[in-house]
């Protein structure tokens, strides 16, 4: 008991208690909770706090501005983690222009927490009977998220970590649309994805909780950007609760799968875009006006691509994406039948190799070279790379019989090396393609508007994903696919990858 007391006292002298107290009632509480978030709580955040903080409880608020508060919940609650608004968002510009005592200084002051600009709370699990009324389960302690622009088209994004950098600067640039879900189990992801202040008004679920945004009537669209295993579920789930849908990825390996979001897309009434991002690179909607609409170069004879990622793809994330045939060779895919205007070519031959020996552990290639020809007498060359290592490089070749028409690496400084040790200019993939993505972006917020419907038609990305399957099958077959007379099965060349 002596010992127990001398520890209280020596509490109760510390400058922490005091400091306690006056949080405390600067946020109207009477006494501090004691009850334990348990562990997953506080090894998930970032925040550099001693022992006995208030963070050890079971919901938090994590405050904008210079303070933090607490808002206690029944721990025996499952609830989702929540982005909240921000302080200074309520007060009024008298209040906001009044300078403030820090009540809390900083114990790190040369690397604050990324999440200490937004507030977070944790909301009990919307129960089935409210998802099946069609209601907008919301918590109890807190109001909606308002949005971010004050109007536009309301979004959910469901999945962080493969999301490409150039959509999330869309997202973040954009001003006709606002983000009004996050739904990740990963909080890290989120916090390193995105700012603290573009999420401020943005509420962050669980995936076990997406029936939060999906019967959310302000949401109008759903940002699909989970592993394609996984994405038809949620595809399918948005459509049907009424949200026109972008993935992207790709929905699914599995023809049958994909088509059956398309289906569901029809029946719902909803758009339906896929990440095809390449056919609305500027340059490259210039060169098909010219091969397609113009016939500046008549009949077309050769079409050869050259496209070296930089950086590489995480193994973690081709794994999960699905390799570099349907990551990489898929968008090269696409742009080739847009430009011959034929879906898929009668014959395709593969070889490849994995010079990276963890690719070789995931029985995939890191370089590959696919040859196609067509029924037109076109033959085609696809070179694809994870292996750059200065820069991206991305090239296209069009050989017609009156002419030829090239579409070479970007470069602003307008300065081409040869055998130089040292790189004059670095462009990232996401940096080549940044208009591509953005441009994609606002195709989605068009469609979602009903100002025009979506260009990837599910003919034309059906026959896409089985000519990457039937290229991978001729990889790991060792011979040609012949198009016209084999059925492609890809969920079976998927399960040998995976």
């Amino acid at each position: 008991m002596r010992v127990r007391r001398d520890r209280i006292l020596e509490h109760l002298s510390s400058g922490r208690h005091y400091r306690n107290r006056r949080l405390l009632r600067q946020h109207g509480l009477r006494a501090p909770l004691l009850l334990s978030a348990g562990p997953d709580v506080g090894t998930g955040l970032p925040l550099q706090l001693d022992a006995p903080s208030l963070l050890s409880q079971p919901s938090f608020v994590l405050a904008a501005g210079t303070g933090y508060g607490m808002v206690p919940s029944p721990p025996s609650y499952h609830k989702p983690l929540v982005a909240h608004h921000p302080v200074a968002a309520a007060s009024s510009p008298a209040s906001a222009a009044a300078p403030r005592e820090d009540p809390t200084p900083s114990t790190s002051a040369s690397r604050p927490s990324a999440l200490a600009a937004f507030h977070m709370r944790i909301a009990p699990a919307p129960s089935k009977q409210a998802a099946q009324r069609g209601a907008a389960p919301e918590a109890s302690d807190g109001p909606a998220p308002a949005l971010r622009h004050g109007s536009g088209v309301g979004l959910a994004l469901f999945g962080v970590g493969l999301v490409n950098k150039a959509l999330f600067q869309s997202l973040m640039e954009e001003n006709g649309c606002c983000l009004l879900y996050v739904v990740e189990d990963q909080l890290e992801e989120v916090e390193h994805a995105f700012g603290a202040e573009f999420l401020a008004g943005t509420r962050v679920l669980r995936q076990q909780d997406a029936d939060v945004a999906l019967n959310d009537q302000r949401v109008s669209g759903a940002i699909i950007c989970s592993p394609p295993e996984e994405a038809a579920e949620i595809v399918i789930d948005a459509l049907r609760a009424g949200k026109g849908v972008f993935c992207e990825r790709l929905p699914s390996f599995d023809r049958q799968t994909a088509e059956a979001c398309f289906d569901e897309a029809d029946r719902c009434g909803r758009p339906l875009v896929c990440g095809f991002y390449k056919r609305f690179d500027p340059a490259l909607q210039f060169l098909y006006k010219k091969v397609r609409d113009s016939q500046a170069l008549g009949r077309i004879h050769r079409i050869s691509t050259m496209s070296s990622i930089y950086p590489a793809a995480s193994l973690s994330f081709l794994k999960t994406s699905g390799g570099i045939f349907y990551n990489a060779a898929v968008h090269d895919i696409d742009i080739i039948s847009l430009l011959l205007g034929e879906s898929a070519p009668d014959t395709i031959f593969s070889l490849g190799h994995a010079f990276c020996a963890d690719m070789a552990y995931l029985k995939d290639a890191d370089t590959v070279a696919v040859s196609m020809k067509f029924r037109s007498g076109a033959i085609v060359t696809l070179d694809i790379s994870q292996h750059c290592t200065k820069s991206c490089d991305q090239r296209l070749e069009v050989h017609g019989s009156q002419g030829t028409l090239r579409v070479d690496n970007q470069n602003p400084l307008g300065i081409t090396e040869h055998g130089t040790s040292v790189s004059i200019y670095s462009q990232t993939q996401a940096d080549r393609y940044r208009d591509a993505h953005r441009e994609l972006f606002r195709h989605f917020l068009r469609t979602l508007e009903g100002k025009e419907p979506p260009v990837i038609t599910k003919e034309q990305f059906l026959w896409t994903i089985q000519v990457a399957a039937a290229a991978e099958q001729s990889w790991r077959n060792g011979s040609a696919v012949d198009l016209r007379n084999e059925a492609i099965d890809s969920s079976v060349i998927k399960t040998e990858i995976m």
